[in-house]
């Protein structure tokens, strides 16, 4: 069997061939955006790059409404300028010493459109990430790269939690991939000193992870035994380099994976190995390819954060 990849522009076609073939028209064409073209011995896939950009850049471009509340309780929007300056004008200590101004504004605008930003980076991630393993393992629905489960809260009412992307293994419909993806959660497992998962693995997805706050990290650690009980492989995927030391020698201490966003080392340490070498998509080259428009995007929601409508 021969394998090679054509690219056309925004689109990437693998092709995989043999010398003995005959087409075969599908009767009707998935709704999904990669189109799977199944031949007796010909199957090429055609990846749509303008979704993955959609899968990442959307949630970014929430943050451009983003507008300070001013613990204002739970509103949906924000306070503009005006309505800023009128409710700072009528406190006499903030008005007395110069709160009331557009450059307070602006910067109570910065701090929270910057913690909007990389909260919404992080779904993007997310988005992204599910997208590539629905296409990858070409999943019949959906729905199989999605895992969640219940719990019970402290007034014994339940909860469901969930993360944000799965590799079910009976699910997986492109055999290579499968075979990849079971030796690569043998071989992590290994790593971990614990027997291998019969399901498959969970994922957590990260854009960076920089925080040391002890109540997270306890629920990380929750996710990370619920996820071992219903036998899945719990694993954090971490699209930044970023991630302090000691969180991760914590989570493989509770026998929990991470990979993070370095574009060398093995599948078992790199993001972007992982996404190249088990699900056969170069993840790294996507970001490089498409740099400049996600650049100038996130520079574009960035000046509307730093003005003052």
């Amino acid at each position: 069997m021969d394998c090679t990849v054509v690219k056309f522009g925004i689109v990437s076609i693998l092709l995989e061939f043999s010398s003995n073939s005959s087409l075969l028209y599908p009767s009707s064409v998935s709704s999904r955006y990669t189109l799977l073209v199944q031949v007796e011995s010909l199957r090429f896939t055609v990846t749509d790059e303008n979704l993955y950009l959609k899968r990442f850049l959307d949630p970014i471009k929430v943050c451009r409404r983003y507008q300070p509340k001013f613990g204002l309780g739970n509103r949906e929007k924000g306070l503009d300028l005006a309505q800023f300056l009128s409710i700072y004008g009528a406190d006499p200590f903030y008005s007395w010493i110069g709160l009331d101004s557009d450059l307070m504004y602006v910067a109570h605008k910065a701090a929270g459109g910057m913690t909007s930003v990389y909260r919404q980076i992080g779904k993007g991630c997310e988005n992204l990430f599910r997208q590539i393993i629905i296409d990858q393992a070409e999943y019949e629905d959906p729905k199989y790269a999605l895992w969640s489960y219940m719990t019970k809260t402290k007034n014994d009412k339940n909860k469901t939690l969930s993360l944000d992307a799965r590799l079910e293994l009976s699910q997986i419909r492109n055999a290579d991939i499968r075979a990849r993806v079971i030796q690569w959660i043998a071989d992590y497992s290994s790593s971990l000193s614990v027997p291998a998962p019969l399901n498959g693995a969970v994922f957590e997805v990260r854009q960076g992870y920089k925080s040391k706050d002890s109540k997270r990290q306890n629920a990380d650690i929750d996710n990370i035994a619920v996820a071992w009980a219903n036998g899945y492989l719990p694993v954090f995927a971490v699209f930044s380099s970023q991630i302090d030391a000691d969180l991760v020698l914590r989570y493989r201490n509770s026998r929990g994976g991470i990979i993070i966003g370095t574009t060398s080392g093995s599948s078992q340490i790199s993001l972007f190995v992982f996404c190249q070498e088990v699900l056969g998509y170069d993840l790294a080259d996507f970001f490089y390819r498409n740099s400049e428009v996600i650049k100038s995007e996130v520079c574009s929601t960035l000046e509307i954060l730093l003005r003052t409508e």
